[in-house]
């Protein structure tokens, strides 16, 4: 009977010393998910594939003056590509008119650079107004000197509205986000500039240059 008593007592301490094992885990597992030593990944750092081409943008920004706005054609890439594919820039129909002409990522960076700083000259260096024309294309730095002072979001709005109005019956153009549906505001992407500075602290990490401080002329 003492034998049977001993048993019954070791295995009483081996299942607590179990329970205290599976207890100490729990502990180690929640405290390495809740150490703040390491902040988050942001949700808008850029790709490896975007940070690949730094040097190349840059280079392709030094020609024109423009090295300073490396980081604002990073986060321009990212929102377009990520910077995948043969079309990082998504340059092609600024540059031939037409979507997938480019199939050479050097050609779409060079292209794609030099649109960006066409536009950004023609807006006097207002850099939101220069993105939101990267988008819609060059017409909407007309629409915006014609009717206002410089980029606002109510002048991309009234810009995309009368475009898709004018073009809706080609087919081409379909409301990518909600918010551009209520409005019937389907062509190009009303939301781009923020989409595009959402990446643009973080591209800032990445290089070399000075913050852009100016982003509307005054």
């Amino acid at each position: 009977m003492k034998k049977r008593r001993g048993t019954r007592i070791t295995r009483r301490k081996l299942l607590i010393g179990f329970i205290g094992m599976l207890f100490g885990l729990y502990a180690v597992a929640y405290l390495a998910a809740n150490y703040e030593g390491s902040p988050p990944e942001s949700p808008y750092s850029l790709s490896a594939q975007v940070l690949e081409y730094e040097s190349e943008v840059e280079a392709e920004l030094k020609k024109a003056g423009l090295e300073n706005y490396t980081a604002v054609v990073l986060a321009l890439m990212m929102q377009e590509s990520g910077g995948r594919g043969t079309d990082p820039m998504q340059a092609s129909e600024s540059y031939c008119g037409e979507v997938g002409c480019i199939k050479d990522p050097n050609i779409s960076i060079e292209k794609g650079v030099e649109y960006f700083g066409r536009v950004l000259t023609a807006a006097d260096y207002d850099v939101k107004l220069a993105l939101q024309s990267y988008n819609f294309g060059r017409g909407f730095i007309d629409f915006v000197q014609q009717n206002g002072d410089g980029y606002t979001q109510d002048l991309a709005i009234q810009f995309s509205q009368q475009k898709y109005k004018e073009l809706s019956h080609t087919g081409k153009y379909s409301c990518i986000r909600e918010e551009a549906e209520k409005y019937e505001a389907c062509y190009g992407d009303i939301l781009y500039v923020d989409a595009v500075l959402n990446y643009y602290e973080e591209a800032l990490k990445h290089t070399k240059d000075t913050k852009v401080v100016a982003f509307q002329s005054s």
